[in-house]
């Protein structure tokens, strides 16, 4: 009896399920990672996102074969005939796979028929199992991430004091949210210079004959697991005392701002979310960091990180299709070039074309959504945010998106729609100051469309919003609002579609 262990791209840590379950038998364990263009055929991805994916499997097929497991790292355009090749070349008669958490992959998976036993492992690259959060969700009424939340505070005893949490409340966010005023200095991100092997890989993809996105240099990611540490370090040693007033500022030539930067390397596998959340917990604990800036951390990664795999999960699987406003607009060719008039959004895919990243007010409050308000389909959203960004993943992207950033679950996550005019884009970000529109006009050649299509919105869906509690004190606000406004509004609207 053979045992073959499959090690998916994102799962490069050297404790995962599938490898910890045979770690006491590796050197009669093989090993296979599969660098496949398959995969990169999917969708156009971000070019940085497809050298980080390569470069770490690459990196981590030597870490294992350091740690003594007898690896085969095929490069393939077919990730089915590579698998099958190396079932039969090693005469694997179980093949040992961590669970994927990707909808469409372990579908792909069921249906293979293979001619070896398979087993599934739980993941363990999170902190809740998932059986473990469907008991939670299934026990009650609704599924409030701030709920959940204190679950995994209390359950993990993370900022706590005895059974009460730190600084005697759960949530210091109203602390979070300063706007970017005066002149801000954050600290330099630890960035990388490319290897051999990263370099390798940039030659790569560079040369793909399929579609991508993004630039693939300057390419700056960490790649292995020490890189992904040392990210962490400065974090936690120059980043993470200033992370929580400014963490919804956006600042034109300010990328990362004090932002952690440390998704691409917890979703890779080369961190582990609790790892992450002591190294946070006990910095605050040995010097006094403010407990704003820890808990508005923490919350992020112990909170939304696991509440966001736990929902996709526990959703039947058709939940990637929901629409419910019924928007059926195309995606405008701008968010692949990011040559649009509007500033905010110039700014915003420019960052992600250079870089694969933008950080979570970014994507939710200009990229979502202008993408709600617009009316843009969900599901052409949703592809987007997978391709583009460095981070993304079926798991994450689904609930972000689909539920949080459009609102197009009807509810099922969020408690009302994440949508706003200029105001909170002039408040929280300085693209205004540089911008083609003027975000105080709702109608006319300078109006901001975030003002049009905003407005717009409220008025085409006002009975379906009416039945969301937390929006009737914003609907009134169409009651003062002439009919001729209301119609110029309408028309704007409808030619900024025909233009764009």
């Amino acid at each position: 009896m053979t045992i073959g262990v499959w090690v998916l791209g994102n799962q490069l840590w050297l404790e995962q399920a599938a490898l910890a379950s045979c770690h006491s038998q590796r050197q009669d364990t093989a090993v296979l990672l599969i660098e496949s263009t398959q995969f990169a055929r999917q969708r156009p991805y971000h070019r940085q996102k497809l050298v980080l994916v390569w470069s770490a499997m690459r990196h981590f097929a030597q870490a294992l074969e350091a740690d003594d497991w007898s690896v085969t790292y095929q490069i393939s355009d077919h990730t089915e005939t590579a698998l099958r090749d190396w079932i039969a070349d090693q005469a694997i008669t179980e093949l040992r796979l961590m669970d994927p958490v990707d909808h469409p992959f372990r579908q792909w998976l069921a249906a293979l028929e293979l001619p070896c036993e398979l087993t599934l492992l739980d993941n363990n690259h999170f902190l809740w199992a998932e059986a473990e959060f469907n008991a939670w969700a299934k026990s009650r009424k609704g599924l409030l991430m701030e709920s959940f939340y204190r679950q995994g505070r209390k359950r993990f005893e993370v900022l706590m004091a005895d059974d009460q949490p730190e600084g005697e409340q759960w949530n210091f966010d109203k602390e979070n949210r300063k706007p970017p005023k005066g002149k801000l200095d954050p600290p330099s991100p630890q960035w990388f210079e490319p290897d051999d092997i990263t370099q390798a890989v940039i030659n790569k993809v560079e040369n793909l004959d399929i579609p991508t996105f993004g630039q693939a240099t300057p390419f700056c990611w960490g790649v292995t697991r020490e890189q992904a540490l040392a990210v962490l370090d400065t974090f936690i040693d120059s980043r993470l005392e200033t992370f929580g007033p400014y963490q919804d500022a956006m600042v034109t030539g300010e990328e990362t701002l004090w932002h952690a930067l440390l998704s691409p390397y917890l979703n890779l596998g080369l961190l582990h979310p609790l790892e992450v959340i002591q190294r946070a917990e006990a910095a605050y604990q040995d010097h006094n960091l403010p407990l704003n800036s820890v808990e508005g951390f923490i919350r992020q990664v112990l909170g939304w990180r696991e509440y966001m795999r736990g929902l996709y999960t526990y959703f039947d699987a058709d939940y990637a299709q929901g629409n419910w406003f019924d928007h059926d607009q195309p995606l405008p060719d701008f968010f692949w070039t990011g040559d649009v008039a509007m500033n905010c959004l110039h700014q915003v895919i420019g960052q992600t074309r250079r870089t694969g990243y933008a950080h979570h007010i970014q994507r939710l409050m200009i990229l979502s959504n202008f993408s709600l308000i617009a009316g843009f389909n969900p599901q052409a959203v949703k592809d987007w945010f997978h391709a583009a960004f460095i981070d993304a993943y079926d798991w994450v992207m689904q609930t972000n998106v689909i539920g949080m950033g459009l609102f197009a679950d009807g509810g099922q996550l969020a408690s009302k729609p994440y949508a706003s005019s200029a105001n909170y884009v002039n408040r929280m970000s300085d693209y205004c100051q540089s911008c083609h529109y003027n975000h105080k006009h709702r109608t006319g050649e300078k109006a901001c469309p975030f003002n049009v299509f905003y407005w717009d919105f409220l008025h085409r869906h006002r009975e379906k919003l009416q039945s969301q509690g937390r929006m009737s004190f914003i609907l009134k606000n169409l009651d003062k609002m002439s009919e001729a406004e209301l119609n110029t509004i309408q028309q704007q609207a409808a030619e900024w579609h025909k233009a764009h």
